[in-house]
């Protein structure tokens, strides 16, 4: 399933969800697509490189566009031996054309690679895992030589009265000028234009209108709507695209962040794509049960630590009315890693494609970007500098922000619209937790962040599922759910804070390459609220009844 809502009304579209032909190191297997390789029993710590094959019948001529949602963390991609696509990062997706395909049968091939090296300067050892394989889904669609590339909304709310931009974006693939027709539909008003599209270009149209009666997006009240697009040639349709969009803005003044002109405090979970049987290739029925714990627990916030979630994830959050938090990939990165050569090209594809396919989704209220990276330094500033630069050219419609851990040291706060810091009192330092946050915050506003809202972006403690201590000793569920308790006790009534995401949701696996393997028991970070199976902890209840209390 590629959306839980449909696409797409006259482009045809096929899922190529299934078991596809696999080979890695001179072996061959059968895996399910999406999937990680690290589900089959002889590839579990598996890194490398690897190809996957399948065949599609086309029974007539025609453009093939395939859209890949992810795959980890490299891929090139070859339809009948030509290659089509080559894409790096695993949370981003990313389409391919091949042109005038015959009728019969075709061979699609993926050439994926998870390994480590200066090549990846994003997905290194660190406290989460780089799975291998096609981790997303995978579609094929049939399209002619003109189509939509993407959908672009943008609601506004002036006067008392709601309006939006429409932009859409079309492609002409062909060798000839097109002359075409773009009709859109949305809450019942329609709008039309006619434009020529140059031969083997991209161009865009842009609908301005107002909207009466219309019930906007908000927490608990997801109010969505269709938007609908079609293209037309020659008086016959030939192509369309179906977006699913709410109406609300999101500011920052006074120090808090408003949705609809309505001042929302953050309560959530920092949640990674990581179940014990899936891998980060989290099925559907998993995503939902993520969802129902979360909300069942009183939260009304995720955070996509620490990278683009899957897109099916983020439909979920439009339904339910949860407010993410999304980032782009770079978690931890010192300055030497910053200084890889491929860091500011490969962070900032990251970001464009991020924004590019996820700017419609109502539940997004904030970008992130580079968590815990060198702040602190000069250069680290600088390339700060630029991805919130890149970020406001796309969207001026979010606030930024970025987690830091550079306590007392980080000279990039004045930068983005929230402030957000990482803190674990109690865990990594044992100190008094109220005292502690006093003095982050008086930094804070000494250092750039005066009179922004405040968030904390983390905050938790580890414990083994299962293991119970009378002397509520570390590790055990007692004690991570006191100090849980603690911290969301001092944070939930600070009016100066806007918001607190508890790190984290579920215990998820790390890599053994490195050193985080020392720090994490059972090679996982174990700071979930469950465990990798979905097991509550003590500390789910303690946060479900912390969250209940701050309405």
């Amino acid at each position: 399933m590629i959306r839980l809502f449909e696409n797409h009304r006259v482009r045809e579209t096929r899922e190529l969800d299934g078991i596809w032909d696999f080979t890695a190191e001179g072996k061959s297997f059968k895996l399910p697509v999406p999937g990680c390789w690290e589900q089959h029993p002889d590839l579990l710590c598996y890194r490398g490189k690897g190809i996957y094959t399948k065949k599609v019948y086309i029974k007539q001529s025609s453009n093939i566009r395939l859209e890949f949602k992810g795959v980890s963390h490299t891929a090139d991609v070859y339809f009948d031996g030509v290659k089509i696509a080559h894409h790096y990062n695993a949370f981003t997706p990313f389409a391919a054309v091949a042109e005038n395909a015959a009728e019969g049968e075709h061979e699609i091939r993926v050439e994926v690679d998870n390994s480590f090296g200066e090549h990846s300067a994003l997905h290194i050892p660190n406290d989460y895992y780089t799975y291998g394989g096609i981790t997303r889904p995978v579609s094929l669609e049939i399209i002619s030589g003109v189509y939509i590339e993407r959908i672009r909304f943008t609601p506004s709310f002036n006067n008392g009265k709601w309006s939006a931009e429409t932009e859409i974006i079309i492609k002409n693939i062909s060798a000839v000028p097109k002359k075409i027709t773009v009709k859109t539909t949305l809450a019942g008003a329609k709008s039309e234009r006619a434009l020529d599209v140059g031969a083997a270009a991209e161009t865009s149209v842009i609908f301005k209108q107002n909207f009466d009666d219309i019930k906007p997006w908000f927490v608990g009240e997801p109010n969505l709507y269709a938007l609908t697009a079609e293209l037309s040639c020659g008086g016959k349709i030939i192509d369309d695209l179906i977006e699913r969009v709410g109406f609300r803005v999101v500011e920052v003044k006074e120090s808090k962040i408003y949705l609809n002109g309505k001042p929302v405090f953050l309560k959530g979970f920092n949640r990674h794509e990581d179940y014990a049987v899936d891998g980060c290739a989290v099925s559907l029925q998993h995503m939902v049960q993520d969802m129902d714990l979360m909300q069942n627990a009183n939260a009304n916030a995720v955070r996509t630590c620490h990278y683009p979630n899957d897109e099916r994830f983020l439909d979920l959050c439009d339904e339910r009315g949860i407010m993410v938090w999304e980032e782009n990939h770079a978690r931890g990165l010192g300055l030497n890693d910053m200084q890889n050569p491929n860091f500011e090209r490969q962070c900032g594809d990251c970001i464009r494609e991020m924004i590019e396919n996820h700017y419609n989704h109502p539940s997004i209220v904030i970008w992130g970007i580079l968590n815990e990276c060198a702040s602190e330094t000069d250069e680290g500033r600088r390339m700060y500098k630029k991805q919130y630069k890149q970020i406001k050219a796309m969207d001026k419609t979010r606030p930024t922000t970025s987690a830091t851990c550079r306590h007392f040291t980080d000279i990039c706060l004045d930068l983005p619209d929230v402030v957000s810091f990482n803190m674990y009192s109690k865990w990594y330092q044992d100190c008094d937790v109220s005292e502690r946050s006093n003095e982050e915050i008086e930094w804070i506003y000494n250092s750039g962040g005066a009179n922004k809202p405040i968030i904390v972006s983390e905050v938790g403690a580890a414990a083994i599922y299962g293991y119970r201590d009378r002397s509520r000793c570390k590790w055990s569920e007692e004690r991570q759910a006191d100090i849980i308790r603690e911290n969301l006790a001092v944070y939930m009534n600070d009016e100066r804070i806007s918001g607190v995401f508890v790190w984290q949701f579920a215990d998820c696996r790390v890599t053994e390459e490195g050193g985080w393997f020392q720090s994490r028991a059972r090679c996982r970070n174990n700071k979930g609220v469950v465990d990798e199976y979905r097991r509550p902890k003590i500390a789910y209840d303690t946060v479900r009844e912390m969250f209940e209390k701050h309405h």
